[in-house]
C-alpha cells in the first residue's frame, strides 16, 4: 500500500492552508464551501490547484535583444526562464 505524503509538516498549519485555498479558488472564480467540495467538476478543482501552484512557484520569463555574436550588426531575441527557489 502507498504511503499518503500529503500531509502538513506542522499540522497548525491547516487554518492558513484553508485560507490561502479560499483566496485562490476566489481569484480564478470557483466558489468553494467549507467542509466538502466533492461536487466540483474536475476542471474547477484542476484550476484552484494550479492558482495554488502559480502563487507558490513563480517562473519568471525576461526576453531582451542582444547583438549577435556571430554576425555583426545583427541582434538575437534571448529568452531566460527562472524560477524562485527558497
Amino acid at each position: 500500500m502507498a504511503k499518503n505524503s500529503n500531509q502538513l509538516v506542522n499540522p497548525n498549519a491547516r487554518e492558513a492552508m484553508n485560507r490561502f485555498k479560499m483566496e485562490a479558488a476566489s481569484e480564478v472564480g470557483v466558489s468553494l464551501k467549507q467542509g466538502y467540495n466533492g461536487d466540483l467538476t474536475s476542471r474547477q478543482a484542476g484550476s484552484v490547484g494550479g492558482q495554488m501552484v502559480k502563487n507558490i512557484c513563480p517562473i519568471r520569463t525576461v526576453k531582451f535583444r542582444r547583438n549577435d555574436r556571430n554576425a555583426v550588426g545583427h541582434q538575437t531575441q534571448i529568452q531566460y526562464i527562472a524560477a524562485l527557489v527558497v
